[in-house]
């Protein structure tokens, strides 16, 4: 169990840094100059607008693609390297949804890295999964993700560590919260991530993360099929020809923001 210190004046921190794969390095959520936004950055926003002083400082090492065993090899020596006040630490999404990965295996080692993880950096907040019911490919992962969830949330207590709790947050089951990959999140949903998160440590925020999305036209048969059709050409079949080659797409990617540095408003 990690001391009260670990957890003390959430909310109030002056340097955070961000560590994990694709979901953290905010694919999905492009911005100016080809380079990903994602709710991580959004958080550090929101956590930069209470430093008055302007002294906060944000690092967000995630390299998407990257499984447990690389982010801990990769990214966790940086963090601790780098010691900031907050820390949020998510992997082993991408261990889950490799064929015959075993839930539980992955935890004991995520576990481990957490109890690394904690005994050098400040707080650490640990997002769960998402609930996949409604995502094609990884629907029928959903048991899986779900054994990994309940014990995310295990090892988060075991270690106070705060929870992000995705798996409840309703609104990113819309598919309008996700890109066109149905992978990974769009900008709105990884807006509603960075809101829920930054409830979680205690900030007031501009938006309701669950408030309701506006109701959208009915779909005809014909056209869902025609969307999955050109969703499978032009996503999934390039998905599982990667996994096939034993292939990822952040095989020749670094970090977008490797250094505590201040963030400059435009």
């Amino acid at each position: 169990m990690a001391d009260d210190s670990r957890s003390k004046n959430r909310g109030a921190f002056e340097s955070y840094a961000a560590i994990g794969d694709s979901f953290t390095e905010g694919v999905g959520d492009l911005g100016p100059g080809g380079i990903y936004v994602g709710w991580a950055d959004r958080l550090a926003v929101l956590l930069a607008d209470r430093t008055a002083d302007g002294s906060f400082r944000y690092a967000n090492l995630a390299v998407r693609g990257r499984l447990l065993d690389q982010i801990v090899a990769e990214q966790i020596p940086r963090a601790r390297q780098l010691a900031p006040d907050l820390v949020t630490f998510c992997a082993g999404g991408n261990d889950i949804i490799r064929p015959g990965s075993d839930p539980d295996d992955v935890a004991e080692r995520f576990e481990r890295a957490l109890a690394d993880l904690t005994s050098a950096v400040g707080t650490v907040m640990v997002p769960t999964g998402f609930d996949t019911r409604g995502v094609p490919v990884l629907r029928h992962l959903r048991g899986k993700i779900a054994t990994f969830t309940a014990h995310v949330r295990s090892i988060a207590d075991r270690y106070d560590c705060p929870v992000l709790d995705l798996w409840s947050l309703k609104s990113v089951q819309d598919r309008r919260a996700w890109d066109g990959d149905r992978l990974h999140l769009s900008p709105e949903g990884h807006t509603r991530v960075a809101l829920r998160a930054a409830q979680v440590l205690g900030l007031d925020t501009p938006a309701d993360p669950d408030q309701p999305w506006p109701p959208l036209p009915p779909r005809g048969t014909l056209e869902v099929r025609r969307d999955d059709i050109q969703w499978a050409r032009e996503y999934l079949v390039p998905w599982i020809g990667r996994r096939l080659r034993g292939a990822s797409s952040g095989d020749h990617t670094v970090a977008k923001r490797p250094d505590l540095l201040p963030l400059v408003r435009h």
